[in-house]
């Protein structure tokens, strides 16, 4: 599973933008449809878990696993 710091990663490279940081860094990103992603990113340095990342990667991120990986 990646870390935190491999999300944000990956949103800095694939163009998010960091639009608000307290306790977590929130991202957003609007696609060609017009529609806007959302996803936050804690500060902190673990692992991401399984069951959140499948969510953040298929509802927040919108991309495949490969994908995110080729952007990290």
């Amino acid at each position: 599973m990646p870390k935190w710091k491999e999300l944000k990663r990956f949103c800095e490279r694939d163009g998010w933008e960091c639009y608000k940081q307290t306790d977590h860094f929130y991202y957003r990103k609007r696609d060609t449809g017009g529609n806007v992603r959302q996803t936050k990113v804690s500060k902190g340095s673990g692992e991401i878990h399984n069951a959140m990342w499948q969510t953040i990667l298929k509802k927040q991120l919108q991309v495949t696993q490969e994908y995110f990986n080729k952007h990290i």
